[in-house]
């Protein structure tokens, strides 16, 4: 866990990228600090929003250069084939944990998001990328298709011509072209600040209804309307007159912000 570090402070988990040194490039022991931190996330009941971003430059300038040299000369079949989390590789699931976190991630985007740390944040909820980072996707550059979960996600935010032209080309576009595409949420000239202050918001409102919300968001975009819009009602029965929604009301009818405990 050299290379991310946790900090939990009034139920937020703000999870940082801590290889500044290297722009947080991706090495296998990065990957493995960065599903570890992920997984550890999943079953704290305490948290209500995480935070990603990352030290220095950069929030994440791909794969690191001289693991990938080393990948090279290793058997792909062996390395890449075998499932080790669920349906996904070690290197999917660096991007596809924060889709498991139960809460909701916001990625605060400086720098560059290249390759690796380009898929690493499009598992985020949300992205706030300041307004000169550049994105990419870097694969091709080296003679790869994109292979770090980023053929699920990318679908669920823009269009195939997209998806095709930043593959094709592997050429950085600039934040404010991210923003126009679906790619980034918002633009903020402090990025981490603007997640921050989101991530507060999240944790104030009731932790249930978030955790439900999610989970419903995460159906719709995989499942049939009528799949769909039966759980909406189940999390809706779920909800209705539970601690958290009885809080809720009487904040709003006293005019203080709700107390969760």
């Amino acid at each position: 866990m050299d290379r991310v570090s946790i900090e939990i402070k009034d139920h937020i988990a703000h999870v940082t990228l801590t290889r500044g040194d290297k722009m947080n490039a991706v090495d296998p022991a990065m990957a493995e600090a960065v599903v570890a931190a992920g997984t550890s996330l999943i079953d704290n009941a305490d948290i209500r929003a995480v935070v990603l971003s990352g030290e220095g430059r950069a929030f994440c300038a791909g794969l690191d250069v001289a693991s990938f040299s080393a990948f090279a000369a290793q058997d792909p079949e062996a390395r890449i084939m075998p499932r080790s989390h669920g349906d996904a590789n070690l290197m999917q699931q660096v991007a596809l944990v924060w889709r498991a976190v139960p809460v909701p991630v916001i990625a605060a985007l400086h720098g560059v998001a290249f390759g690796a740390g380009f898929q690493m944040a499009l598992g985020a909820d949300v992205r706030i990328a300041a307004p000169d980072t550049r994105l990419a996707i870097m694969e091709m550059k080296w003679g790869l298709v994109p292979d770090m979960g980023g053929m699920v996600l990318l679908p669920q935010l823009t269009r195939s011509d997209v998806i095709r032209r930043m593959t094709y080309t592997a050429e950085p576009i600039d934040a404010k072209q991210g923003l126009d595409w679906g790619l980034v949420t918002e633009l903020a000239d402090d990025p981490l600040a603007a997640a921050r202050a989101m991530a507060a918001t999240i944790s104030g409102k009731s932790p249930s209804a978030m955790r439900a919300a999610k989970r419903l968001i995460g159906l719709s975009e995989q499942a049939d309307a009528k799949t769909v819009l039966w759980q909406e009602s189940r999390e809706q029965v779920d909800l209705i007159g539970k601690p958290h929604q009885m809080e809720v009301i009487a904040a709003n009818l006293q005019d203080r912000a709700p107390k969760f405990g």
